[in-house]
C-alpha cells in the first residue's frame, strides 16, 4: 500500500495535477465512473501518457476512505522526459547519444538494478512503455541507489513509435537477444545508440525486432541458453563504453 502522502484523489483534483504538469505513476478509475467530469480526466489522461487502470470500487477505497469520487492517483517520485525533447538536446550538446529501452520489463528489483547499471555505465536516458512495465517506486528507487534521480525516464505510450523516432533521429536500433548468432563484441557501437532489452518472460517483441538495424546477444559458453535481463544489460553496456574508450 502506498503512503497516504504518494496519492492524490478526486476526480479535479487529478484534473488540476494533470493539466499543471504533476507527473502521475498511475491512475485508479473506478469501472462505473461516468460524466462529463470523467470525460474531461480522461482526455487528459490519454494526452499526458499517463497509466490508467479500470478497477472494481472496492480497490479505490484501500487507498483513502475520503470522498474520492472514483478516482485516485499515484505521484510519481521522478520527472518523465520526452524524447521529442531529449534527443535534440542530447545532440545540442554534443552528446553521443546513450539510449536504452525496456521492453515491458515487469521485475521491479530488475528495473532498480539495471537504471543503477545505466547511469553508472553513461547511459544518457531509459525509455519505458506506459503499460506493461514495472511502475518507478519507491521500491525501484531504492534499488536504483538513487540512479532514478540522475537518468532521464521517458515515459512512452508506444514503443515502436519510440524507436521509429529515435532510428529517424540517426540513432543505430540493437536489440539484445539470444536470438542470433552475432554477439555483442562483433557490433559496432561507437556511433548514436538504443539498446532494447526484452522482459524476462517473453523477451523484446518481434515487430522491435523487425524494426532493429542489429541484433546481439551476449557471447557465453555455458549450458544456460540465456542471463539475467539485469545482467545482460549491464554486459552490454559495458562493452559499449569499452568500444567508446577504446
Amino acid at each position: 500500500m502506498n503512503k497516504k502522502s504518494d496519492i492524490i484523489y478526486g476526480i479535479r483534483t487529478v484534473i488540476e495535477a494533470v493539466k499543471s504538469g504533476q507527473h502521475l505513476e498511475r491512475v485508479f478509475i473506478q469501472k462505473s465512473l461516468k460524466g462529463d467530469l470523467y470525460k474531461e480526466l480522461m482526455l487528459e489522461l490519454h494526452q499526458t501518457s499517463t497509466p490508467i487502470s479500470k478497477v472494481p470500487s472496492e480497490r479505490i477505497d484501500k487507498f483513502t476512505k475520503k470522498n474520492h469520487q472514483g478516482v485516485v492517483a499515484l505521484i510519481s517520485p521522478v520527472q518523465y522526459h520526452t524524447l521529442e525533447h531529449l534527443v535534440p538536446e542530447l545532440y545540442e550538446k554534443g552528446r553521443n547519444p546513450l539510449i536504452l529501452i525496456l521492453d515491458e520489463i515487469t521485475d521491479i528489483r530488475n528495473f532498480g538494478a539495471i537504471a543503477r547499471t545505466a547511469e553508472c555505465l553513461g547511459v544518457d536516458a531509459i525509455v519505458i512503455p506506459s503499460r506493461g512495465g514495472a511502475q518507478i517506486n519507491e521500491d525501484a528507487v531504492k534499488t536504483s541507489a538513487g540512479a532514478f534521480n540522475y537518468l532521464p525516464v521517458c515515459r512512452e505510450k508506444n514503443l515502436l513509435d519510440a524507436a521509429r523516432y529515435l532510428k529517424e533521429s540517426g540513432i543505430q536500433i540493437v536489440s539484445c537477444s539470444e536470438k542470433t548468432k552475432k554477439t555483442l563484441d562483433q557490433m559496432d557501437f561507437t556511433g548514436p545508440l538504443a539498446i532494447i532489452m526484452g522482459s524476462e518472460e517473453s523477451g523484446i517483441s518481434s515487430e522491435l525486432l523487425e524494426l532493429s538495424d542489429e541484433i546481439a546477444k551476449v557471447p557465453m559458453s555455458g549450458s544456460i541458453e540465456s542471463l539475467n535481463v539485469g545482467v545482460a544489460a549491464g554486459m552490454a553496456l559495458y562493452e559499449v563504453q569499452r568500444q567508446r574508450k577504446a
